[in-house]
Formats: structure tokens, C-alpha cells, sequence
């Protein structure tokens, strides 16, 4: 039987990544995070696995990409700004393909901020917040069971894909506790014959995101491009709640979709048609799957812990089909239950039928 457990979705998190076969843990303190450092710190070592306080979230990444390159099972974790350090290392990961596992536990900003929760980081995550045209696979749990399976989830897509992924959550998620199920599948990491593990009766294998000769580099990325293309096709993930059926579809993930959840309960109390589309991956992002409501649907709401930024993927998606409005916090502000709500009853008020 599987275990469950009582715990917190940094320590979560950090035994999901154990379970999932993480050989190398660099890592660098900042809150809200320091427990998933800590929990690694401890337990590594005990597993003969390998546990590096780096003397800098620069150094983290890079020892990342080094042990990635060895075919190892690498990770780092950090909060906003710590994250915004590594960006020219993740650059390097996604150019030279070596998948490895990035997890930033937002906190309030720009600069410093705070250690209150934030998601306003979504678009240095999907955007690519390093150099180049390279793209990572961005997973946002709302759940502590989540930041646990994810953590699983996130090393297989990086090694099927030879890709960087982060997972993006929050240091409300972070800290918070919640039964979890423990993952106690045999894992079965995929051969890396492209690995730096000593070229002993083969050819040697080169790791690198430089290309001098002319023209290279430019099919390099063509081929980057084609992988991204098919990971847009295959690993888009999302999750819907009441929306069979509802006139006014809220878009949120994180934490903002726990709020949600419960705003929408009290809507339909009220007799408004409300339902939301929760996105599990921020890239790729569920284009198609809000597009695909839209013919019923007659609003959307978007609810984030920023001034606005996932909001723009689902103009994009919605593409003026029907209104998009908005509710954002920022600087660690959460919007309460009944803020959402009160934002769904003002859109259902302007005119969309309950």
C-alpha cells in the first residue's frame, strides 16, 4: 500500500524528487524554499546520493549542468530572485539539451520584495527568462499531493525530452501542509548514451551549446524548434472544474485556483454558470483547450497573484472571441474567496445569462 503522509509541499516536493531518482541536489538558501533544501540536506547524504550547498545560485546551476551533462538526475531549487540568477544557466541547459529539474517557489517582487507569495515570475518561466530562442517546460501545482507527483513527473519529462523543466509554485503551496500519497513506483530512469561518462571503446561524446562555423548554429536551432513543437503537441496538461455547461470560464493556476475553486462553489449557489480551466503546464500552455469552450462560454475571468501576466497567454487563446477580464494582487496580496466571487458577480452582471 502506498504511504500517506501528513507534510508540507516543500518537503513534498523534495521526497518526490528522492523517489524519482534524483542522483545530484545543488542547491543555494532563500525563503520560502529552505525546507526543501534542508529536507534534501538531510536525506541525500543518507541515500549515498549527492547534496552541494553551492556558495551561490550561479554556482548551483552550473554544478546542475555538469552533473546533467554526466547523465545524472540533477536539480536545483531557489525562490524568485535566487532564480533570476540561474537564468543564464537554464539558457545553457535548454542549448546544450541536458534535462534537469528547476523549481522556483515564487515570492513577492520585483527586486527583494518579500517572502509573501507571488506568481509573478510566470513570464520569465514561459518566456525564458535567459538568452536565445529556447523554450521550458513549465508544471504549476496547486496542491501539496501535486508538488509531490510532479517532481516525478518533471525528471521524466526533462530525460524523455533532454530539456530543462521547472516546476513554478508558490511559498503559499511551499508551506503549507496536506496529506500526501507517496510515490512508490519503480523508477527507471531512460539510458543516456550521449552522456559524459568516459569514452572507453567509443566515440567521444561533446556536450555544447557553442557553435563557431557558420551556419551551424542556425540548424541547431531549427532542430531545438522542431523538439519544442512536438513537446507544444504532446504535454499540454490542464484540469477543469464545473465547466460543462458554464457561461463564464475562470482561468487560473497555483494558488489562484484554489481560491478560485471555492469562489465558484458560492457562485453557483447564487445561480451564476461558472467553471473553471485550471492549466497544470504554463508551457505549453492549453491554448486550444480554453479556445475549445468558447462557443458556449461568454466571459472569461483570469485570476492571478500579479499585475497580470498569465492573462495575456489567454487573450491570445480567446483571441477576442469574448470578453477577458481580470484579478490580480501584487506584492504578496492573495485575493480572498470572496473578492473572486464578488469579481464574478460583477461579470455576470454585465450581461452574461446564469
Amino acid at each position: 500500500m502506498p504511504k500517506r503522509v501528513l507534510t508540507s509541499g516543500n518537503e513534498a516536493l523534495a521526497e518526490g524528487a528522492i523517489r524519482a531518482g534524483c542522483d545530484c541536489y545543488f542547491g543555494y538558501p532563500i525563503t520560502p524554499q529552505n525546507e526543501l533544501t534542508t529536507y534534501m540536506a538531510v536525506h541525500m547524504p543518507r541515500l549515498k546520493r549527492v547534496f552541494v550547498q553551492a556558495e551561490s545560485e550561479v554556482a548551483a546551476i552550473n554544478m546542475v549542468y555538469g552533473a546533467a551533462a554526466a547523465g545524472k538526475r540533477a536539480m536545483t531549487s531557489s525562490s524568485s530572485p535566487g532564480v533570476s540568477l540561474k537564468q543564464e544557466g537554464i539558457s545553457y541547459l535548454a542549448g546544450a539539451e541536458l534535462p534537469a529539474l528547476i523549481v522556483n517557489v515564487q515570492r513577492a517582487g520585483p527586486g527583494l520584495g518579500s517572502i509573501e507569495p507571488s506568481q509573478a515570475d510566470y513570464f520569465q518561466a514561459t518566456k525564458g527568462g535567459g538568452h536565445g530562442d529556447y523554450r521550458m517546460i513549465v508544471l504549476a501545482p496547486n496542491s501539496v499531493q501535486e508538488m509531490h507527483d510532479f517532481a516525478v513527473l518533471g525528471f521524466d519529462l526533462a530525460d524523455r525530452y533532454r530539456n530543462p523543466v521547472m516546476i513554478l509554485s508558490d511559498g503559499q503551496i511551499g508551506q503549507m501542509m496536506e496529506p500526501v500519497v507517496l510515490y512508490d513506483k519503480p523508477v527507471c530512469p531512460p539510458d543516456k548514451p550521449w552522456a559524459l561518462t568516459g569514452a572507453k571503446d567509443r566515440p567521444h561524446n561533446i556536450i555544447r551549446s557553442y557553435f563557431s562555423r557558420g551556419g551551424l548554429l542556425e540548424v541547431h536551432n531549427k532542430r531545438l524548434q522542431e523538439k519544442y513543437a512536438k513537446i507544444a503537441g504532446s504535454e499540454v496538461r490542464y484540469e477543469t472544474l464545473e465547466l460543462a455547461g458554464a457561461s463564464i470560464m475562470v482561468v487560473a493556476y497555483g494558488t489562484s485556483a484554489r481560491i478560485c475553486g471555492g469562489a465558484i462553489k458560492l457562485a453557483r449557489r447564487q445561480g451564476i454558470s461558472v467553471g473553471m480551466l485550471r492549466p497544470q503546464t504554463l508551457w505549453p500552455f492549453p491554448t486550444q483547450a480554453i479556445a475549445s469552450h468558447l462557443d458556449r462560454v461568454q466571459a472569461v475571468l483570469v485570476v492571478e497573484l500579479s499585475a497580470g501576466q498569465m492573462v495575456e497567454d489567454v487573450r491570445l487563446a480567446v483571441n477576442g472571441r469574448v470578453p477577458v477580464h481580470f484579478v490580480g494582487r501584487v506584492g504578496g496580496g492573495v485575493p480572498s474567496i470572496a473578492d473572486v466571487q464578488q469579481k464574478i458577480q460583477e461579470v455576470a452582471a454585465k450581461g452574461v445569462r446564469p
